[in-house]
């Protein structure tokens, strides 16, 4: 494979977990289930049009749906695991829905096991500097992340 194609792999498999932060955000906030959303997203977000003057990315599909839908197959045991790693006084409930999310995506990715957590840890820290970009965020996104890559994967460790 060349370096250009590995590279667009690379950004179409980030631009999908992107996506897949968006897509559980809204279906929390909107009530929808998983197939109208993740419809909508394949649809119109997918290198489909311009948001914010800026052509959206082309997004891997596959990926995209196995988060969605391990996201919300899995979703007790990702927030259990989450609730784990926060601090006693804030469980999931209680952080911010975006963070939730995102949570929620990296958690089903931790738990398929097929990208190694290293990456899902670094991946989904770039995605909360793209909805933080002041930075604290980012830093806890990777200390939960880490905290539940090594109860979901402890072998990889």
């Amino acid at each position: 494979m060349t370096t250009a194609r590995k590279t667009d792999k690379r950004q179409m498999r980030s631009a999908a977990r992107l996506y897949a932060v968006q897509a559980l955000f809204q279906m929390e906030q909107s009530g929808q289930g998983v197939d109208a959303v993740g419809r909508e997203f394949e649809d119109w977000r997918f290198g489909v049009g311009y948001e914010d003057g800026e052509e959206l990315a082309e997004g891997d599909v596959d990926l995209f749906r196995a988060t969605l839908e391990g996201a919300v197959t899995r979703q007790a045991k990702i927030d259990q695991m989450t609730d784990r790693a926060l601090v006693a006084k804030w469980p999931i409930a209680r952080i911010d829905p975006t963070l939730r999310a995102l949570f929620r995506a990296a958690g089903a990715e931790l738990v398929a096991g097929e990208a190694p957590p290293k990456v899902v840890i670094t991946e989904y820290v770039d995605v909360a500097k793209a909805f933080f970009p002041e930075g604290r965020e980012a830093k806890f996104v990777n200390a939960v992340l880490d905290h539940m890559a090594r109860e979901a994967r402890p072998e990889a460790f």
